[in-house]
């Protein structure tokens, strides 16, 4: 099983997370480091500070040496494609390869209420996030992109510098829905994340992806399957470590361990030890 850690850039400060992604850029075990893509906090105090996802990620490039790095996830609605695909490759160049480039239609309400931002139904918003793949996918690999969407439009587009990753950064979809989210992420994912209850439900989802995959002719095998554990600084780390080694009974491919509000980088050492005979 591999491991990856988690912080959230809420309620904290630019200096309490860079200082846990240069600590856990020291533990090997630790494969990459994400964090999300909000502009309010997701708990407490709606109006208190959340840092920004993407420049903050490209501060952590350069902070960092050979962690990878990502978000849980981009929200599609949030940038243009064309904007994220650029951004994905100043980053990637940034970091010396190490982006994984997370992507997710979007959802939160509350955010696009507050900034005008349009959220769409949810049909629409599918619809827009499947090309917003192809146009990003499109302008990673290709030289002159031409895209005639319905909703985007790329003319003789281009993205230079290209990314360090060829063909492109990873793509790592996050989501559970079985029609939408799943297909998308046998189409153009090389790693699927999810939050999930338990290896219970996880499993039929599992089930689901490997038919979308059947379906688009894809070995699902290619695709790294990730799951996200929290970290409850309440409790002892063996029921952190209990539900790891679940899911990799499951067939989970690797675990995300959502570190605690402002959990000091001195956490991630008895971390690292405590997971080591997982790995």
């Amino acid at each position: 099983m591999r491991f990856a850690i988690k912080t959230r850039p809420e309620h904290t400060t630019w200096q309490q997370l860079r200082d846990v992604w240069i600590a856990a850029d020291e533990f090997e075990i630790f494969e990459s480091a994400w964090h999300w893509d909000h502009f309010y906090p997701l708990t407490g105090d709606m109006a208190g500070p959340n840092l920004e996802a993407w420049t903050t990620l490209a501060a952590l490039a350069q902070a960092t040496q050979r962690i990878r790095i990502g978000c849980q996830v981009n929200g599609m609605i949030y940038r243009h494609p064309a904007v994220t695909a650029n951004m994905a490759a100043t980053t990637d160049i940034i970091s010396g390869g190490r982006l994984e480039l997370g992507l997710g239609a979007g959802w939160n309400e509350m955010e696009t209420t507050a900034y005008g931002i349009e959220l769409y139904g949810l049909k629409e918003r599918f619809d827009r996030f499947d090309e917003g793949m192809q146009a990003i996918v499109a302008l990673l690999t290709e030289k002159v992109a031409n895209f005639d969407g319905k909703y985007i439009k790329l003319t003789d587009a281009y993205c230079e510098p290209k990314a360090v990753q060829t063909p492109h950064p990873p793509i790592a979809i996050g989501g559970k829905g079985p029609k939408r989210t799943l297909r998308a992420v046998a189409r153009w994912a090389q790693h699927w994340n999810v939050i999930v209850a338990n290896p219970e439900e996880w499993k039929p989802l599992k089930d689901i992806l490997v038919k979308h995959c059947e379906d688009v002719g894809r070995d699902v095998n290619d695709i790294t399957c990730s799951v996200n554990v929290r970290i409850d600084p309440d409790e002892p780390l063996d029921t952190a470590v209990a539900a790891a080694a679940a899911y990799g009974e499951a067939g989970v491919d690797m675990v995300v361990l959502n570190l605690p509000l402002d959990a000091p980088p001195s956490v991630l050492e008895p971390l690292a030890k405590a997971v080591a005979p997982l790995a």
